[in-house]
């Protein structure tokens, strides 16, 4: 047969985001049956736990994937994608650090590059319709490549149960677990590891001890504290214990030290972009202990107005990239606002870890705005105390106008009524 023909009669070809799990195996199978598709399978290594990306190559291929790519993006992740966290002090509704929602756009982008490299025409997933996950793999899929279609097996197929579809699995000839599947849905990164389902689903149980793995109970922490000094550059992390390192390898290190110690477990109620609130328990040691630390050098270094100001960015940032929008136009402004904030963040913090705590116990840096003349209430004082004055006046002039105003005006709000009635009291 001719290249001609060959092309004439090939399939259309979808690129699948594969996991090597009950969901994605159905996938490949459904996705030719149903769409009459190729499929391509991509596995992107992101810092999760697994026995081997290799043999979960071999799996997509066995149950009839046509090619499987297997990346590593770790360093990536680390260097282009946590970086940027780390600069936003990336925190979503303040309490968790975006451990899933930072590897998306991440994974998306490796999945459109192989979609132009195959020719595929489709992406798909094995997202749920109730998930954060599925938002933020088509939103980015749209933004890096708006023609190519989506598909998303898991919200289209009948089968409602996990039975049912290690039924229909058997009946395809794809290989299923042969051991009882775990209660809890996880999902893990180098960032850390988000838990939910099982018992976790009502909000008043207890997690049990089960569910961790890279930390363990602040109770069986070393009875000793432990110090470590985290040295940066420009906002990102190159040193451990005066010895440099690759921000990836910091990582890896902050996850054993700062878990070793019992610290990193989150417990929280937290709302999902799709409007439901979901009970989600994390372990995030050394995304916790990095931002903490970053979050010191940044209070020394930073002038006050930037520093307040960026508060405001950061929540922002984190709500972006949690909604999936990490290659909006926002969120790139965004990453140029805080890239010339992280020009001075360079110096070392020094961090004790003790019974599941995390303490910020030493900062220095040559851009430090800390002058000890300036702070100290010592002789060595060289703060102009008689300019307070004169300051307070006019930092309260306009207030101090608007409250004479009000008073003759016999305009009085809450905020005076306690004090009226007290001078009444006392004048009589």
């Amino acid at each position: 047969m001719t290249e001609q023909a060959n092309n004439e009669t090939r399939r259309e070809r979808v690129v699948l985001a594969y996991s090597g799990g009950l969901d994605t195996s159905v996938c490949i199978k459904w996705l030719q049956e149903q769409y009459n598709l190729d499929v391509i399978a991509l596995v992107g290594d992101v810092g999760q736990e697994h026995d081997g990306l290799e043999q979960v190559k071999e799996k997509a291929l066995k149950t009839g994937a046509i090619a499987c790519l297997v990346v590593d993006m770790r360093e990536a992740f680390a260097e282009e994608y946590l970086s940027n966290a780390l600069a936003a002090n990336a925190m979503y509704e303040n309490k968790y650090p975006l451990v899933s929602a930072l590897s998306r756009p991440l994974i998306a982008k490796h999945l459109v590059d192989a979609a132009h490299e195959y020719g595929a025409k489709y992406i798909a997933h094995g997202c749920t319709g109730k998930g954060n996950d599925q938002v933020r793999f088509e939103s980015s899929i749209f933004m890096l490549d708006p023609d190519l279609e989506i598909i998303a097996p898991v919200r289209e197929w009948d089968l409602g149960s996990r039975d049912e579809e290690m039924e229909w699995a058997l009946a395809h000839g794809i290989d299923v677990p042969t051991t009882k599947k775990s209660p809890y849905s996880i999902d893990d990164n180098l960032w850390g590891r988000a838990i939910e389902c099982g018992v976790l689903e009502d909000p008043w149980n207890e997690p049990p001890a089960d569910i961790y793995t890279m930390t363990i109970g602040a109770e069986e922490a070393p009875d000793a504290p432990t110090y470590t000094e985290i040295t940066f550059e420009g906002g990102v992390p190159v040193a451990l214990d005066g010895k440099e390192m690759s921000y990836l390898d910091i990582i890896y290190a902050m996850n054993e030290i700062a878990g070793g110690n019992g610290f990193g477990r989150i417990d929280m109620v937290e709302n999902r972009l799709v409007g439901v609130k979901s009970r989600e328990c994390y372990e995030v040691p050394g995304a916790l202990a990095l931002i903490e630390a970053h979050k010191a050098l940044e209070d020394l270094v930073l002038e006050r107005l930037v520093l307040h100001y960026k508060l405001g960015i950061e929540q922002t940032w984190a709500d972006l990239v949690y909604n999936g929008l990490w290659f909006s136009p926002l969120k790139e402004a965004l990453d140029a606002f805080l890239a010339t904030t992280q020009r001075c963040v360079t110096g070392t913090v020094r961090l004790k870890f003790y019974k599941g705590s995390c303490t910020v116990v030493g900062r220095k840096s040559d851009y430090s705005l800390y002058t000890y003349e300036l702070a100290t209430y010592n002789a060595d004082d060289e703060f102009d105390h008689e300019a307070a004055a004169g300051f307070i006046k006019l930092h309260a002039l306009s207030c101090k106008v608007w409250s004479k105003n009000r008073h003759a005006m016999g305009v009085q709000g809450a905020q005076f009524a306690k004090v009226a009635e007290t001078k009444d009291e006392f004048e009589k």
